[in-house]
C-alpha cells in the first residue's frame, strides 16, 4: 500500500475586483459634465497558504488550509476558490526533492462554501478550510511519499 503525506500546501492567487453601477432615472433633463470613478484597484484580494492538520493519502482527501485577506476599502464577496490551471502543471506543483511524483495524480474540488460564497469587510483577514478539497489518486507514484504539493487557487466574484 503506498501512503503520501503532505508536509504543507502552499497557495498563491491574487484577485482584483472591479464593480459598476447602473441608474435609471424616470425623468429627462439638459446638462452635460464629466467625472470618473474608482473601486480602489490598488487594494488586492490575497490567498496565502495554510498548514494542512492531516496526510492526504493515495485514494483520500485532504483539506486546504488558507488565508483570505481584503485590505481594501469595501467589503469583498469571493464566489468560489478555484484551481489556478494557468500555474504550476495545472494548477499544482511538487517539491523539487520529489521529481518521480506527478502532479496528475492530484485534483482539487472547486468550492463554494456551501454556495455561499465568502464576505470579507474592508481590512478583514478570514481563516478558510475547505474539507475534503484536495485529493491524490489510488494510483500516485511512490515517488509523492513525503511530498509537499502547492495548490495555485484563484478566487472568482
Amino acid at each position: 500500500m503506498k501512503t503520501t503525506k503532505i508536509a504543507g500546501l502552499g497557495l498563491a492567487a491574487v484577485l482584483v475586483i472591479a464593480g459598476a453601477g447602473i441608474a435609471v432615472a424616470n425623468w429627462s433633463a439638459d446638462g452635460s459634465g464629466s467625472g470618473d470613478a474608482d473601486t480602489d484597484p490598488s487594494a488586492d484580494l490575497t490567498i496565502t497558504p495554510g498548514t494542512p492538520s492531516a496526510a492526504l493519502y493515495p485514494g483520500g482527501t485532504s483539506a486546504v488550509v488558507l488565508t483570505l485577506q481584503n485590505p481594501g476599502v469595501s467589503a469583498v464577496t469571493v464566489g468560489a476558490l478555484n484551481l489556478a490551471t494557468d500555474e504550476g502543471v495545472d494548477g499544482f506543483e511538487v517539491d523539487a526533492g520529489h521529481p518521480d511524483c506527478d502532479e496528475q495524480s492530484l485534483s482539487y474540488t472547486p468550492q463554494t462554501n456551501g454556495g455561499a460564497g465568502w464576505t470579507l469587510p474592508a481590512g478583514a483577514t478570514l481563516p478558510v478550510t475547505l474539507p475534503g478539497a484536495l485529493a491524490l489518486n489510488t494510483n500516485a507514484d511512490d515517488g509523492c511519499q513525503g511530498a509537499t504539493f502547492t495548490v495555485h487557487l484563484v478566487a472568482t466574484p
